[in-house]
Parts: C-alpha cells; sequence; structure tokens
C-alpha cells in the first residue's frame, strides 16, 4: 500500500502547481484523501480534505480561495490545486488516506501517507 504524490516544484510567488496523489496497491475511492504540509522548523499542517462520504472538500483559512482539492476518479487520482503561491506555501506536502472523515480541513485519522514532495516558492 504505497501512496505517491507528483507535481511538486519551484516557483515564483503568484504561481501555480497541481499535485497529484496516485495510490499503489489500493484505490482511493474508498478513502477520505487529505493534504497536510510542513514548513521548514514548523510543525505539520493539514492543509485540505476531502470526503468520501459526500464528497465534501475542505481547505484551512491559510489556503482558502487559492487551493483546492478534488478527485478524478476515473484515474484515481486526487489532486491539490494551488494558486497564487505564496513564499509561506514552501514546505514539504503530503497526501494521506484514511477511512474516517474530515474533521474541517483535516483528516483524521490519517491511515496511510505519502512520502512527501517539496514545494519551493521563491523569488
Amino acid at each position: 500500500v504505497q501512496l505517491v504524490e507528483s507535481g511538486g516544484a519551484s516557483v515564483q510567488p503568484g504561481g501555480s502547481l497541481r499535485l497529484s496523489c496516485t495510490p499503489f496497491g489500493f484505490t482511493l475511492d474508498s478513502y477520505t484523501i487529505g493534504w497536510f504540509r510542513q514548513a521548514p522548523g514548523k510543525e505539520r499542517e493539514g492543509v485540505s480534505c476531502i470526503s468520501i462520504s459526500d464528497g465534501a472538500a475542505h481547505v484551512g483559512d491559510a489556503v482558502a480561495d487559492r487551493f483546492s482539492i478534488y478527485r478524478d476518479n476515473a484515474n484515481d487520482t486526487v489532486y491539490l490545486q494551488m494558486n497564487r503561491l505564496k513564499v509561506e506555501d514552501t514546505g514539504v506536502y503530503y497526501c494521506t488516506a484514511g477511512a474516517g472523515y474530515c474533521s474541517g480541513h483535516v483528516l483524521d485519522p490519517v491511515w496511510y501517507w505519502g512520502q512527501g514532495i517539496q514545494v519551493t516558492v521563491s523569488s
């Protein structure tokens, strides 16, 4: 069972990236999916969550109106679209999966973690 993130890169402030989360060994359509991130020197924080039960998508206040999460069930992939990126969005982003629910924009509990992918926003 594995989650693999892709799409991380270095971009300038104001740029956009789309992170992808792809499963190996299971399918995502039976799980609630969450994205977390960890900035250098800071604790890991929840970014966004999409529920398996009703498909409701949630994003944290820090990224509201800039980030969005959505599923592509045909390709068994979950995406995190990140627009108008800021320097403070820099960090390692993790895709997670669980059979529970979104607690706001945070998946809890997390059953599976991806290995993480670097996003760097710098001028």
